[in-house]
This record gives C-alpha cells, sequence and structure tokens, in this order.
C-alpha cells in the first residue's frame, strides 16, 4: 500500500466511525418517539465506498475499523457483552467488506463499464456472510463465552440490518453512477502511483 492508499483507508474509517457515531445516537431518539428500541448504524457506507475503490482488504480494513466503535456501543452502552462486541461486531463487518470488495473487484464496478444498478444486488450479496456470522455469533459464540444463547436477538437484529443494507445499496449505486466522483476518488488512491511513473 501506498500513502494515498493508507490515508484513504484512515478517512474512509473515521467516516465509518462518524456515521455510526451519528447514527446509533438517534437509537434513544426514535425510542422516544415510540418509533422501537432498534439501534441504526450507517457505519458500512464507508465500508461499501472502501469497498469499491479499494478492493477487498482495505474493505475489510475499513469495516472492522469502523465497527470498532458500534461494538464498544453494543457492548457496553446498549449491551452487556463487553470485549467480546468490540471484537466481534467488527469481525462481522470486515466479513462484510471483504466480500463487497471481491464483489465489486471481479466485475470491475469503478470503470464505469458495468450498471451502476449492479451495485444494489452486489451490497446485498456481500451482507450474506456477516449474516450467517451474526447468527453463528448469536446462538453459539455468545453461548460459548457466557454460558448462554442471545438467539432471541436475531428476529430483533437481522431485520433491522437488512432494511439498512438495502438503503445502503441504494446509496451506492447513486454513487456508482457518478462518473466525477468515482474519478476524483480514483485519482486520490493513484496519484503517488501517478507521481512515481513520471519521476520514472
Amino acid at each position: 500500500m501506498n500513502t494515498r492508499q493508507i490515508s484513504f483507508i484512515a478517512i474512509m474509517s473515521s467516516l465509518g466511525t462518524l456515521l455510526s457515531g451519528i447514527s446509533l445516537s438517534l437509537g434513544p431518539i426514535l425510542t422516544a418517539a415510540g418509533m422501537g428500541g432498534a439501534a441504526l448504524d450507517l457505519s458500512h457506507i464507508a465500508t461499501f465506498v472502501a469497498a469499491f475503490f479499494g478492493g477487498p482488504i482495505t474493505g475489510a480494513i475499513v469495516g472492522f475499523l469502523s465497527g470498532i466503535y458500534a461494538g464498544y456501543y453494543f457492548g457496553y452502552v446498549m449491551g452487556s457483552l463487553g470485549l467480546l462486541s468490540i471484537v466481534g461486531v467488527p469481525l462481522g463487518k470486515a466479513l462484510t467488506g471483504l466480500t463487497a470488495g471481491f464483489l465489486f473487484k471481479k466485475l470491475k464496478m469503478t470503470d464505469g463499464s458495468r450498471p451502476s444498478v449492479l451495485a444494489i444486488p452486489i451490497v446485498l450479496l456481500s451482507y450474506i456472510p456477516e449474516f450467517v456470522y451474526t447468527v453463528f455469533y448469536f446462538v453459539y459464540i455468545v453461548l460459548f463465552i457466557y454460558g448462554f444463547s442471545m438467539s432471541f436477538m436475531i428476529p430483533i437484529v437481522m431485520p433491522k440490518a437488512w432494511t439498512e443494507i438495502f438503503v445502503m445499496s441504494l446509496i451506492m449505486s447513486a454513487l456508482a453512477s457518478r462518473a466525477n466522483f468515482r474519478e476524483l476518488v480514483t485519482t486520490f488512491i493513484q496519484s503517488s502511483k501517478i507521481d512515481k511513473n513520471l519521476k520514472n
């Protein structure tokens, strides 16, 4: 990785953490308004952008780093799983970033030759590994660590999660359709490579 790629990861991870903090803070507001207590987490917007432009490794790193705040929130603020949540939640998000990056790269989405609407099924498909992992996490990992299962959380968490992913798939489709946005981010990531080639 060059310095621009590292900077891109840092920027996207910071954006993901910011989005996570803002969206999770809406949970108590929605509860007070009588709209349920399931907290929102929109950190994956940054994960999908990172995966789109940087590929699977970049997507996985940003997914993991962006998920740390959500892990803390669900481990200590809204839940009681503690350190397990701080590690477990980011690992699930890293799976989504890894899968999304692989699919975006395999289908060559960044060059604009593919229809932007293709981003919708890619984003939805990329969440499946995290979905399976989350079910396993609540049913087996929590049971192994703490001696009790949290399978009752699955029908609470998963509909919310799929709704979030669907909304983010629409956002990614809109971003993928913007040629100027693709060029701006791609130029930023690859500029150090371009500078190096010009010097040679």
